[in-house]
């Protein structure tokens, strides 16, 4: 049954040609577009990278596959997986194409998600990643925007057992879902979840774009830090679900304003030769949504796991390390933005406690 679906939905909008700004003459990378990416500027990533890289980190991108050509990502790759129709054994690599060799509509959207976390970066082409030297590792558990908790669970798991250190889930269930696993009526997801942080992996899962008021599942599971989105000037993107749920393990990233502005959206890899050309480039696109967000906090995430944290230090920090827009305060919850946008300088910065 096809329960689980992406997050990026209605909130992807960038139909509009924009010029491409001059790189600034301090950038921090040789990376063509970015200039383009205002949210690693928002989390401080250019700050911690002088601390933290995310060496030898495996990010699991679970989500409809990776491009696995790709020229921004395929030598930041690990073996990867895919249980899409497959059962609990993986019948693939992780490529976006999946069993049936097709591309499918939405099935861009592990890619985008790839390159937000850890695109190869300084290589003089496309973007930057928030973890500058992490791995990736492939797996698809969605095909033409959905899935099941199953195959869902089952991704999971098969990161945890082959060496990923965090788990991007940029996906989630309808509104209401919830209930199905607060009443144990669907436990394969939350028991991957809680299995994998048994064995020290970081799930950092997006909140839902429906501007509800809650985390969406999975993201509203235990062992899993929920990822509301804020746009370029810091608020709350409209779309974004607010960062509530029950242990309010929630933070917030840059997701993008889901809107009409190419460079008000998020910019980072897609299959090569699907760019949109609204946005003008073949191997590049801008989407927004609380996916995109998430992937920020994963790279992050990898930033500290690097250091030798625990993951619930990995955790701890992350929130504790939060700042509130404007306020600029940290370590306060709020439900708007959780514990508040992650800030990637701040938080490798911490005590390794």
């Amino acid at each position: 049954m096809s329960i689980a679906r992406l997050f990026s939905g209605a909130a992807v909008a960038t139909t509009v040609l924009v010029a491409v700004a001059a790189a600034p003459a301090q950038a921090a990378t040789n990376d063509p577009l970015y200039d383009k990416q205002w949210g690693l500027r928002q989390i401080h990533a250019e700050r911690a990278w002088t601390t933290s890289t995310g060496s030898g980190v495996v990010i699991a991108i679970v989500d409809t596959g990776v491009d696995l050509g790709h020229p921004d990502l395929k030598s930041k790759l690990v073996p990867g997986a895919t249980f899409v129709d497959c059962g609990p054994t993986s019948c693939g690599n992780g490529d976006w194409r999946g069993p049936n060799g097709r591309a499918d509509a939405s099935d861009e959207h592990g890619t985008h998600v790839a390159g937000i976390a850890a695109a190869s970066t300084g290589n003089g082409v496309g973007v930057a990643g928030a973890a500058p030297d992490a791995r990736i590792m492939p797996i698809k558990v969605l095909e033409e925007g959905s899935g099941s908790f199953a195959d869902i669970a089952a991704g999971i798991r098969y990161a945890a057992d082959h060496g990923a250190k965090v788990i991007n889930l940029s996906l989630g269930a309808l509104p209401g879902a919830q209930a199905l696993t607060l009443t144990g009526l669907e436990a394969e997801a939350t028991e991957a979840i809680a299995y994998a942080h048994g064995k020290g992996v970081a799930v950092i899962a997006a909140a839902g774009n429906e501007a509800a008021p809650l985390c969406g599942t999975p993201s509203w599971e235990a062992g899993a830090l929920c990822v509301a989105a804020t746009d370029r000037n810091e608020a709350k993107a409209w779309y974004s679900n607010l960062g509530v749920k029950a242990d309010l393990k929630a933070v917030a990233a840059p997701g993008g304003a889901g809107l009409v502005n190419c460079d008000d959206d998020v910019w980072s890899t897609v299959p090569v030769g699907t760019g949109t050309a609204g946005c003008g480039q073949g191997n590049y696109d801008a989407y927004a949504g609380t996916s995109m967000a998430t992937p920020y906090v994963a790279g992050v995430a990898a930033l500290l796991v690097a250091q030798g944290r625990s993951v619930d230090n990995v955790y701890s920090v992350l929130m504790s390390t939060a700042r509130t827009p404007v306020a600029g305060l940290r370590g306060v919850y709020s439900p708007v933005y959780g514990w508040g946008i992650v800030d990637a300088a701040a938080a490798v910065a911490a005590p390794r406690t």
